[in-house]
């Protein structure tokens, strides 16, 4: 998290220079101008942390997937055995 906010505050010091450069002689309008950059840049470090958080979920998925698919296998074929077994005992009709 420490690396992001770092990643974040960098983005937004890359834009205040960006729009001092695109606007020198004007305050108003250059606060206006990083501000907005601010916002952008706020977005944009939003929507790439839920994508890394998405990636980190649907990777958590995948391994606890991976992980219990041969236990599954195992209950499956247990189940299989099991209803075998009953139909062995019930008389047929």
């Amino acid at each position: 998290m420490k690396a992001s906010l770092l990643f974040l505050l960098a983005c937004a010091a890359v834009l205040a220079v960006g729009a001092r450069a695109d606007s020198p002689e004007e305050p108003k309008a250059l606060v206006q101008k990083v501000q907005e950059l601010a916002q952008k840049a706020t977005a944009m470090a939003k929507d790439a942390f839920s994508r890394v958080r998405e990636s980190e979920a649907a990777q958590q998925a995948r391994q606890w997937l991976s992980d219990n698919a041969e236990m599954a296998k195992q209950r499956l074929l247990w189940l299989k055995e099991q209803l075998a077994e009953l139909l062995k005992k019930t008389p047929a009709a």
